[in-house]
Parts: C-alpha cells; sequence; structure tokens
C-alpha cells in the first residue's frame, strides 16, 4: 500500500512573531521545511508529495527549496487556504486516487522518520483513521479568563494529537466536506472524522516530533537536530 502526502505549510507565523514565515527558517542550514520533505521523500510508502503552502510563496519555494534539493520524489506546490482546514482540502483536491491513504503533516514537525509513517500508513489501511499521539505527561489545569484554576483534570487516558494523521481518501475527503457543510472548523483532521461517528485509531508518538511554533521551539530545534536525527 502507497500513500499520498498533504505537508501542511500555509500557516502565517503569527506566534513565531517573525519578518520570514516559519517553515522557511533555518535549521541546520537548510529551510525547516525542506527537513520535514526530506523525510517524506525517503519514505518508500509515499507515493507522491503535495506541499501546501501560500501561493505567493510559490516562486520562493521553487527557487530555494525545490530546485536546490534532491527529493527522491517529485514535490507538487498547492495554494494555501484561508485557514489550516482549508488548506488540507486544497491538497485532498489534488489527489486522483480515491482509493489511496493521505497522510497529512504539520510542515513545521521536522523530527519524524520514514519507519514512523510508514507504521501510520499501515495502521490507516487496518483501521481506516490513524494519528499519532502522546500521553499527557503533566497535570492539566483548566484556567478561567482571569488566569486562575477552576479546576484539575484528571489525565488519565488524555493524549496530546500529533500529526502524522492518516486516513483513507474517501474517508478524510467526507470529513472535510462534512465540515464546511456544517461550517465547523476541527483543531485537527481526526477531529472531522470523529463528527462522522468513525473510529479513530492512535498510536503512540514522540515527544520529540515537536510542532515548531515559537521562538523557545526553534532554539529547542536547533539543539535537537542532530541528536535526533542521529536517533532514528
Amino acid at each position: 500500500m502507497t500513500a499520498s502526502a498533504i505537508i501542511v505549510a500555509a500557516g502565517k507565523s503569527v506566534r513565531m512573531d517573525d519578518k520570514e514565515r516559519k517553515q522557511y527558517l533555518l535549521l541546520d542550514g537548510r529551510p525547516l521545511i525542506s527537513h520535514t520533505i526530506a523525510v517524506f521523500s525517503e519514505c518508500n510508502m509515499i507515493d507522491e508529495i503535495f506541499l501546501v503552502v501560500p501561493e505567493e510563496d510559490f516562486a520562493f519555494c521553487n527557487d530555494n527549496i525545490l530546485n536546490r534539493q534532491n527529493f527522491q520524489k517529485k514535490v507538487s506546490l498547492v495554494p494555501g487556504g484561508a485557514e489550516r482546514q482549508d488548506s488540507v482540502y486544497n491538497g485532498l483536491l489534488e489527489i486522483d486516487n480515491m482509493d489511496s491513504i493521505v497522510v497529512i503533516h504539520d510542515g513545521v514537525r521536522p523530527f519524524i522518520s520514514s519507519e514512523q509513517l510508514s507504521e501510520c500508513i499501515k495502521c490507516a489501511t487496518d483501521y481506516d483513521a490513524c494519528i499519532f499521539g502522546i500521553p499527557a505527561y503533566d497535570t492539566l489545569k483548566r484556567v478561567n479568563s482571569s488566569g486562575f484554576i477552576e479546576n484539575t483534570i484528571e489525565r488519565k487516558n488524555i493524549w496530546l494529537a500529533q500529526t502524522p494523521q492518516a486516513f483513507k481518501y474517501k474517508l478524510i475527503r467526507d470529513a472535510h466536506e462534512n465540515a464546511k457543510r456544517a461550517a465547523i472548523t476541527g483543531t485537527d483532521d481526526a477531529m472531522l472524522v470523529e463528527l462522522l461517528g468513525i473510529k479513530v485509531k492512535v498510536i503512540r508518538g514522540s515527544r520529540c516530533n515537536v510542532k515548531i511554533t515559537t521562538k523557545e521551539d526553534l532554539l529547542l530545534s536547533r539543539v535537537m537536530v542532530k541528536n535526533v536525527y542521529e536517533s532514528f
């Protein structure tokens, strides 16, 4: 079973507070997004890659990423939407194989491996829908708008969702179109599938699979980069 990959990198980087979009900031001498693409390109179970970025960034991506890196697979650019959910849907519309598995991943999560991608694809083949996640390790507090604790949340059976998330194509396409009709915006793609009443399998991810969102995340990733890659 092979799969189509949608790598979402159309964010505006508001939380990074930087003039340059976070997906293009340098990590170990290369744009951050290049590291993510390389993992997908090296995975034998990935058949095609769709990189979703702002349409005005197409020239930049071609000149500074796609034409400079020796990726093993072709990477097709797809214009992003107003929200992440719209960007994923734009990627789904580009996939021709209606019987494929679709792997959706945040472009700013570079610390994954080909083996993890393959595991996610195999899981989605068996269960229709599969995501990576990690158990909540810290104590969880519900805090009100004034900054005071309302209560402590039991963390047993609470997991933090990650990407990659993999689904059978027809299922995730139906989930997105159902959300559009109902005017629902989900926090991840699995949530949209859950709204259809479909169970989503969770497999254990890694705390190293960080989403680089803030400057602190970027600093941490620059420390992690060599050690994490050497551990794969």
